[in-house]
């Protein structure tokens, strides 16, 4: 199919940079999730692809040609858009048909295509009916059959599960995996959801105020951050985050952040990563999942312990977050539904400190 690229591309409006100097290779078949809050210039990112706006200063190539300036119908794309855009006049065929009777395809070649996208999408029953008699799910599938009946070499999907409820954004983010798998083509997806980041790339590209912070998959992401916006941005809930120095333990080689209100020693590995901050002033960060009841530590955790008084508990079935106060600094741990602890007590924790992160205070930029 095709593999996608983006050259030292900018855009501006003004004094405006929505894109700034970004570099990006997607390889063929390849699932890409552009991912970030609101404003950082994802879906402007895949609309530069698109044609749908115009590239300041840089070069865009689809299958190695570059397509600055081919018109949007000639780059062999197909866009899905977060509002689906159906005709509410055509029925559900004649949505997927419009585009192929546009180009001049066959009448007989249209009807195959339709209702073989139909197949593989479960919509053959909705054929007939106009998209005010369907759900959201199923104006959603209709939005994905119109793009796959013109078998294009990328798809683009710009937020499309944003107006579905929660559980049928789940149903439907497996179903485009389960997609991208069958037709074996080059997929590009926009969300600001980091779960559907996670759960369906191959890569993510993590982008923040237009720059690219971070690209690598989904498990590199989560455990070796590049940076504190990457660190706090991937990961549900967040990580938590404490300004600490790093000193010795008195004649020990032993190395401590010493955030003021805990004193937490550093694994020897670790320590022999970053002794040369010593003395410095650092970001500590420990995911929620790292921080567990004392009572349920799992075995083989290399544990400090944090004693912590407790703001507000959540109960999330197979598990408990537990808002604790540390000198003043609000954290969430996830720890074992067995964990009994109410708001206003005291709870000893242990910090799985091997899966620790170190950042520095001017750059952001991770240490270890």
């Amino acid at each position: 199919m095709a593999n996608v690229s983006y050259e030292h591309v900018f855009k501006r409006w003004g004094e405006v940079v929505a894109v700034n100097d970004l570099t990006l290779h997607i390889e063929d078949k390849e699932f890409m999730v552009y991912v970030g809050p609101s404003g950082c210039g994802k879906s402007t990112t895949l609309r530069l692809l698109a044609g749908l706006e115009e590239i300041t200063e840089g070069t865009v190539k689809i299958s190695d040609r570059v397509v600055n300036d081919v018109p949007p119908k000639d780059r062999d794309i197909a866009m899905v858009f977060q509002s689906y855009a159906l005709y509410p006049h055509m029925s559900v065929y004649d949505n997927m048909a419009f585009g192929l009777k546009l180009r001049k395809v066959p009448k007989q070649e249209i009807d195959s295509k339709v209702k073989e996208a139909a197949e593989l999408l479960g919509i053959i029953p909705l054929l007939d009916r106009k998209p005010k008699a369907l759900s959201g799910g199923q104006r959603q599938r209709v939005a994905v059959g119109r793009a796959i009946v013109r078998n294009p070499q990328v798809f683009l999907l710009d937020e499309p599960l944003s107006n579905l409820d929660a559980k049928l954004r789940v149903e439907t983010r497996a179903n485009i995996s389960r997609l991208h798998q069958q037709l074996a083509t080059t997929f590009i997806y926009v969300t600001h959801d980091q779960i559907e980041a996670m759960t369906m790339a191959d890569r993510i590209a993590v982008l923040k105020d237009g720059v690219l912070m971070q690209v690598d998959t989904p498990s590199t992401l989560y455990d070796h951050p590049g940076n504190v916006f990457v660190a706090g941005f991937i990961g549900s809930p967040s990580m938590n985050f404490f300004d600490a120095t790093l000193v010795e333990q008195g004649d020990t080689d032993k190395l401590i952040v010493d955030s003021g209100a805990f004193r937490l020693e550093v694994p020897g590995d670790k320590a022999d990563q970053i002794r040369k901050y010593q003395g410095k002033e650092v970001i500590f960060g420990i995911r929620p999942e790292d921080i567990h009841a004392a009572a349920f530590t799992p075995p083989g955790v290399i544990a400090a312990p944090l004693n912590a008084d407790v703001d507000v508990t959540e109960l999330m079935g197979n598990e408990i977050f537990i808002y604790g106060l540390s000198g003043g600094k609000t954290f969430i741990a996830r720890v074992d539904p067995r964990t009994r602890v109410a708001p206003g007590e005291t709870i000893d924790f242990n910090i799985n400190m091997a899966n620790m992160h170190i950042f520095d205070p001017t750059t952001e930029i991770a240490l270890v």
